[in-house]
């Protein structure tokens, strides 16, 4: 089933909403006791080095997998196959989103992995909050994540926290925009190169 951000049981595909007026946070945040370090070498358009500061105290059973599969070598190679200016920049998709073949069906699939049960918090949707994407069913995340460019408040509490990138947040905003429906990435899609977590 496609793991698109939804909002209730509307798909979230009105692009004005996903331009927000505010203030933005610094990207620089201070690592919690229990983080663990992921860090993504993206390439594309976009090329550099991004870390994000996992949160297995606040989603314990979302971190555990997304460690996994970054473990496994999952991660490696997957596109950014949507990415909405002014929103969020969603990956993630190990089963369809793989580089250098066909990323049609890309947001489709998930991985090997059974979902997991949503873990909401209070933690708001700020700029450089990393998600979890999922379908109408909130306990359907798998192994898609998505960057928030921007603060989306109107996410609060319907999505998963796993994260937020404390360096990097440069890159991020460079990455390539999507242009086709639902901000998905047309042509040759920005990638996850490599992703490693530091211990």
């Amino acid at each position: 089933m496609r793991k698109f951000l939804v909002l209730g049981s509307v798909l979230v595909l009105a692009i004005g909403v996903f331009f927000f007026n505010g203030m933005r946070p610094s990207a620089h945040a201070q690592a919690n006791t229990g983080s663990v370090m992921m860090t993504v070498q993206v390439a594309g358009q976009a090329n550099g080095l991004v870390t994000i500061e996992l949160l297995p105290d606040v989603a314990p059973l979302h971190v555990a997998q997304i460690t996994a599969l970054a473990k496994q070598g999952a991660y490696d190679g997957v596109v950014f196959h949507r990415v909405i200016e002014g929103f969020m920049a969603q990956t993630g998709d190990v089963q369809y989103g793989k580089s250098g073949g066909d990323t049609g069906s890309a947001g489709r699939g998930g991985s090997d992995l059974p979902d997991i049960p949503a873990e909401f918090s209070d933690i708001s949707f700020d700029r450089g909050v990393v998600g979890m994407a999922r379908s109408q069913n909130p306990n359907s995340a798998n192994s898609q994540f998505f960057i928030m460019f921007e603060p989306g408040p109107f996410l609060n509490g319907q999505y998963t926290v796993v994260g937020r990138v404390v360096e990097g947040m440069d890159i991020v905003d460079a990455i390539k925009l999507g242009t086709g429906p639902n901000g998905s990435v047309l042509g040759t899609p920005d990638y996850m190169a490599s992703v490693t977590i530091v211990e």
